[in-house]
């Protein structure tokens, strides 16, 4: 196999995750240079944080496989800076995650924050995550190990701008259920998915969990949520350039002053 690129491998489940073998799995279709360095613990919800008030270590758990006690963030800081920075990477991928990284889950996730920051670093980077039903995981995964690999070729086949990075999600179905891919933009919610779960402990204080209800609601067509809703595998190129510029165009002229 010809080494076209070098593959860097982050996630936010943890080292352990099912999802990182899964993706590994996929990225060796292209190539046979592929680094693993993803966070020793599961760190979903994560975001883009970035570990400053505390040292970061760092386990070689096989070869070119590592673990980063620290977010995603810091996995792809540390790989593409210290343990492969004689050649960088060429390609960085994420995930795959358990469970769906569409709509608002994009300033969340830690799936996205680890793709994030390889376009950060001047590397194109592909977020991948596989919807779950419980009842139906282990066939769900079968999904992103059969499309998986035919998505990333498709992706860099045809390339895409700095500042872009591509989120991927496959829907929670059979493998003869996908109905196809979908390009789509990244939809909203139009109901709350968030559960606050009130307990007390053996004292006598409360505490709290917070939990996630995988709600879709009514979602509009050509959106993220609708395309897995409907057994189609969503490609949504997100860029981290965060202006909206209706409004700066709205702000500039009664807003815009010299002194």
């Amino acid at each position: 196999m010809v080494e076209a690129h070098r593959i860097l491998i982050t996630n936010d489940d943890g080292i352990h995750a099912y999802g990182l073998d899964v993706l590994e799995g996929i990225a060796r279709t292209i190539s046979d240079d592929v680094w693993v360095v993803a966070p020793e613990f599961e760190q979903s919800g994560a975001g883009h944080g970035l570990t400053l008030s505390e040292p970061l270590r760092i386990r070689q758990v096989d070869h070119k496989r590592y673990a980063v006690q620290g977010t995603p963030t810091d996995c792809v800081m540390l790989a593409v800076h210290n343990i492969i920075k004689d050649k960088r990477p060429t390609l960085v991928l994420s995930g795959v995650n358990r469970g769906a990284n569409l709509a608002e889950d994009v300033t969340y996730s830690g799936t996205i924050a680890g793709a994030m920051e390889g376009v950060l670093c001047g590397i194109p980077s592909v977020a991948f995550s596989q919807v779950i039903r419980k009842s139906d995981e282990q066939e769900n995964w079968r999904v992103a190990e059969k499309y998986g690999p035919e998505v990333l070729r498709k992706l860099l086949a045809i390339g895409w701008d700095r500042g872009v990075l591509i989120n991927v999600n496959f829907p929670a179905c059979a493998v003869g259920e996908v109905k196809g891919i979908e390009v789509t933009r990244q939809g909203f919610r139009d109901e709350s998915e968030l559960i606050v779960d009130e307990r007390v402990d053996a004292r006598g204080v409360p505490y709290y969990w917070f939990g996630l209800r995988r709600a879709y609601g009514d979602p509009e067509e050509d959106t993220d949520l609708w395309a897995v809703r409907d057994g189609l595998i969503a490609v949504t190129p997100l860029h981290l350039d965060l202006t909206h510029y209706a409004m700066r165009e709205r702000l500039e002229g009664p807003m815009k002053t010299r002194y």
